[in-house]
Formats: C-alpha cells, sequence, structure tokens
C-alpha cells in the first residue's frame, strides 16, 4: 500500500504537534531545576545546581523516596508471585468462570483511580481498622498485578505447551518442568513486568492519597503536598525532573527486554 506525499506530511506535522504537546512541557521543567533564580520564571535567570544540591540534602525529599522505594519493592514482589500465578492458572487450565475472572484481575488498571482509591479506602476504613502502610501496599499491588499478569500470559500464549508436555513426557514433574523449562522461557517477560509495575507504583499519586496511613509520604505525594509553598517552589521543580528521568528508566528497561524478546522468537 503507497502513501500519497500530502498523507506523509499531515502525519509528521501530527506527530510532531503531538510529541510537542508532551514533551516541550517536560523539558521546561528540566530546564528550570537549573533556574538560578527562587521563582518558576521563564527564560531562567542563569543557570545553576543549588537546586539539585538543596533537594538532596532536604530531609522530607529523602525520606519520601525511601518510602516509595521500598513501596514499589514489596508492591512489585507481590504482584510478581500473584500475577505469575494467575497467567499459569488462566493459560494452562480451563475451567467454569475462566473469563470472568480474567476480567476481575484486568479490571483495577481500566478503572479511573479515585474509583479504586475510594472503594479500597471505604473497605480498609470500614472493616479492616483504619489506613496503615500494608493498605498502601495492597492499594498499589492492585494494579501493579495486571502489569505483570499481562505480560506473563502473552509470553505464556506465545510459548504454548509442547516443551512443557515434552518435559513431562520426560518424567519431570510439574516443579521441575516451571523451574527448568517454563520459567526460563518467561523470565525477561517477568522482569518487564516487575520493571513497569515498580515505575507505575513510584508514580502512583491517586491510589496513595485515599490508601495510605497518617505520616506516610510518598514522593509524588510530598510533591503535590509542597507544590503551593513558594520556598520550596525550586526544589520542588527538582524533584519533578528527577523523577521523570527516573520513569523513563523503566519503560525504557521494559521495552528493550520486549524488543529482544521479539527478535529471539523470529529467529527460533
Amino acid at each position: 500500500m503507497t502513501t500519497s506525499r500530502g498523507t506523509k506530511i499531515a502525519l509528521t506535522l501530527f506527530a510532531i504537534l503531538a510529541f510537542s504537546f508532551v514533551y516541550i512541557p517536560l523539558a521546561v521543567v528540566l530546564i528550570n531545576s537549573f533556574n538560578a533564580g527562587e521563582t518558576l520564571s521563564w527564560p531562567p535567570e542563569g543557570f545553576s545546581t543549588q537546586w539539585w544540591q538543596k533537594a538532596v540534602d532536604n530531609e522530607g525529599v529523602r525520606n519520601a523516596v525511601v518510602t516509595s522505594v521500598i513501596l514499589g519493592l514489596i508492591a512489585t514482589a507481590v504482584a510478581l508471585v500473584l500475577g505469575t500465578l494467575a497467567s499459569l492458572a488462566l493459560s494452562r487450565f480451563t475451567f467454569f468462570g475462566q473469563d470472568t475472572v480474567s476480567l476481575l484481575i484486568i479490571l483495577p488498571i481500566a478503572l479511573p483511580g479515585i474509583v479504586t482509591g475510594i472503594a479500597l479506602n471505604n473497605v480498609f476504613t470500614s472493616y479492616l481498622g483504619g489506613l496503615t502502610f500494608t493498605t498502601l501496599i495492597v492499594g498499589h499491588g492492585t494494579f501493579c498485578i495486571v502489569v505483570v499478569y499481562n505480560n506473563a500470559l502473552a509470553r505464556l500464549r506465545r510459548m504454548g505447551v509442547n516443551l512443557e508436555d515434552a518435559s513431562s513426557d520426560l518424567g519431570a514433574g510439574p516443579f521441575t518442568t516451571f523451574r527448568l523449562v517454563t520459567f526460563p522461557l518467561m523470565r525477561s517477560a517477568l522482569i518487564a513486568g516487575g520493571v513497569l509495575a515498580f515505575g507505575l507504583s513510584f508514580d502512583e499519586i491517586i491510589v496513595t492519597t485515599f490508601t495510605a496511613g497518617p505520616g506516610i509520604t510518598t514522593l509524588p505525594i510530598w510533591i503535590y503536598q509542597n507544590l503551593f509553598r513558594p520556598n520550596q517552589a525550586p526544589i520542588v521543580n527538582v524533584v519533578a525532573a528527577a523523577l521523570v528521568i527516573i520513569s523513563v528508566l523503566p519503560i525504557y528497561i521494559a521495552q528493550k527486554l520486549s524488543s529482544d524478546d521479539d527478535r529471539g522468537a523470529g529467529v527460533m
């Protein structure tokens, strides 16, 4: 199928416009983080790294980063276990209500975050004794599981069952087959899913707002709480810029793993 010159130009202009709409504001945030002035003025008054140093020295920022990292690691670990088990159950077995169960697993990431947050908040405060760090982990796990589940399920469907059947025919039990055959073949998909899950958890603010216990502050929550404080504005800008840079890494790693797998699959 050939594409006319006019169509190519129109698509190119549309792509430039779309990318500019998304990435120019991010570039402004990054540039402003090196602004020598104390206000978020444009153009910047000069170049300085003082706000980056002050952000590193800020105890609130450091505590929020530690909380976000711990939360992300725990939520990702939970998601890897539950998401992998769910994908194995739904791809390797047939049972009544299978499609319904799959829909229920995927649904949390499709719902607006505020709906999920309010629902979890009502359950935790009304029936489970209130909000704690554990409720925050559960809240993040609801959408982290979906990422791992989707990656693992896609890989299992591409793999098929021939190698697993051959392993069983050779006398290997289910656990041995999983350890020596299934898991090595789906390892990269789980790593990609885990990296994406951590990135989602690290950036999440809506569900966090409704499920975090008293005194628990993640990095996005810290940014929101200090966004309109004039004396904190330059530091908030630095933290936001760092968050953008950090958020790119999980996406790049996951994309790299997926493209490597696609090339490997083409060779097989």
